[in-house]
């Protein structure tokens, strides 16, 4: 599951987003539980310095996932409030 919300808005995940697809098809609850996953692994320590910076990209891509679907669901929160505020305004 992807971004809810549908459309074109830019919280939109699509195969152009520079995402691994395989992360980009994640929830946001996904992907926010496994970022949090990544945070543990590198707070707990005793890791290479290679697997650490691998868990370190790997965690970043998952905040932009994070970031991409919140900015899609306030697009909808916006322009749900901005549709009520033109029915308000109209009737």
């Amino acid at each position: 599951m992807t971004n809810s919300g549908g459309g074109s808005g830019s919280g939109e995940l699509t195969p152009g987003s520079g995402i691994d697809p395989e992360l980009a098809a994640l929830s946001y609850e996904a992907a926010r539980e496994q970022l949090a996953d990544v945070v543990r692994k590198l707070e707990a320590g005793g890791l290479s310095l290679e697997d650490s910076l691998a868990l370190w990209e790997r965690g970043e891509a998952l905040a932009k996932v994070c970031d991409r679907h919140l900015a899609g669901a306030r697009e909808r929160v916006e322009q749900a409030l901005a549709s009520v505020e033109g029915d308000e305004r109209s009737g």
